[in-house]
């Protein structure tokens, strides 16, 4: 079975300027059992990992945090899941993929972890 995940970038802090979001392929496709490396380039430099996270989103649902600091797995996540990353090259791998993570996933910054946190709501 295959499983499609779409990745999308969400500059969450409007003020700061827009940054242009390079990752490729759009869309992936894997089998199940395998892995799928995630990849974004972010055109500047995004100051500190604090505040930037991955989360997951399927049809119909609500964002979910997953990865938070670039790195650290949110409490609860299944530890395929892990992110890498700093500067303007961040990673999301899920190691030996599910079917139940089909979805889009989204790589977020934001100044604040108020605004991260609100982000999922």
């Amino acid at each position: 079975m295959l499983c499609s995940c779409h990745i999308l970038y969400w500059n969450v802090n409007k003020s700061r300027g827009q940054y242009i979001l390079t990752q490729s392929p759009a869309v992936q496709s894997v089998r199940t059992g395998n892995s799928v490396t995630m990849n974004c380039k972010v055109s500047s430099n995004v100051l500190g990992n604090d505040y930037l996270a991955w989360y997951q989103q399927k049809p119909g649902g609500a964002p979910k945090l997953l990865i938070y600091r670039a790195n650290t797995l949110q409490s609860g996540i299944p530890s395929r899941f892990s992110g890498s990353g700093s500067g303007s090259d961040f990673t999301l791998t899920i190691s030996g993929v599910q079917t139940e993570d089909a979805g889009d996933y989204y790589l977020i910054q934001s100044r604040t972890k108020t605004s991260l946190s609100q982000t999922a709501q």
